[in-house]
């Protein structure tokens, strides 16, 4: 199983886990918030290098 296969998984898992301990909103809102946070962290020239990549590019 590849890198990006298993951090996808541990992503499921642990939104499937969120939906059982919280409420369905809550849950979306973390899934939401979190790469959405991470993205207002970046620096403008870090922003428009990610919007510059195509989205095969980013794993590399």
């Amino acid at each position: 199983m590849s890198r990006n296969a298993k951090i996808a998984a541990g992503g499921v898992a642990a939104g499937i886990i969120l939906l059982f301990w919280l409420p369905w909103w809550i849950a979306l809102l973390i899934v939401l918030g979190v790469p959405a946070a991470a993205y207002l962290t970046l620096d403008p020239s870090q922003r428009r290098r990610l919007r510059r990549a195509g989205r095969k590019e980013l794993g590399r």
